[in-house]
């Protein structure tokens, strides 16, 4: 995979340019560095969501799976019950998989959990991001050594859907890493972004 020339003459990585709704995530989102806990953990739902199949068909069905689950506030799907589950496999509006629906509101227990723990979810995941690397020039990788670590400790803590391939897609599109390519224009934005951004620190206040 290199940087191919989008409609604007500008060069992308080329996997964005199938529609423009892609191109417009791939501009916008993938890569630009998140630390609200609520697009964190909607990042990390949708993932599991895809299991098995592509992000354009993800990103389709994003503000259904937004509507069906509350926005992806934590506390309101944790409480969510078997009614909720049978209401969402009702939903063809999502992905009707009783596994991944049933991942999502376990993993929302669990990041209430962490949240209580280390102050933030923020706080958790960027403890994760590796240090700047040089800007990949075709092939992206599908995992990495902090991923794996990622996926190891959030396994341990009891959460579903969250291999190490799963959170390596979800650390590039929250930017714990920018894996645009050496030739994409939108590089240099999400490098930027980086360079302005302070980690978010564990509060003072969350239960040792």
């Amino acid at each position: 995979m290199r940087a191919a020339k989008g409609p604007d003459g500008f060069p992308r990585c080329s996997w964005c340019l199938g529609t423009p709704e892609m191109l417009a995530y791939h501009d916008t989102e993938w890569g630009f560095p998140v630390q609200d806990d609520r697009r964190l953990f909607e990042k990390l739902s949708l993932e599991g969501f895809q299991a098995g199949l592509s992000w354009r068909t993800i990103l389709a069905k994003r503000e259904n799976f937004r509507a069906a689950f509350h926005n992806f506030d934590i506390e309101k799907i944790a409480r969510f019950t078997e009614r909720d589950v049978l209401r969402l496999l009702k939903d063809a509006g999502i992905v009707r998989h009783r596994g991944k629906i049933e991942a999502v509101i376990n993993n929302a227990r669990r990041a209430r959990e962490l949240v209580k723990e280390e102050g933030s979810l923020a706080a958790y995941v960027w403890r994760f991001a590796p240090s700047a690397r040089k800007a990949p020039s075709a092939q992206l990788p599908s995992t990495s050594a902090e991923s794996e670590a990622l996926s190891k400790d959030l396994k341990k803590r009891g959460w579903k859907f969250v291999g190490p391939t799963t959170m390596y897609a979800f650390m590039q599109a929250m930017g714990l890493v920018n894996d645009h390519l050496g030739g994409c224009a939108t590089r240099a934005g999400v490098e930027s972004a980086h360079n302005c951004l302070s980690r978010p620190a564990r509060r003072s206040n969350s239960i040792r």
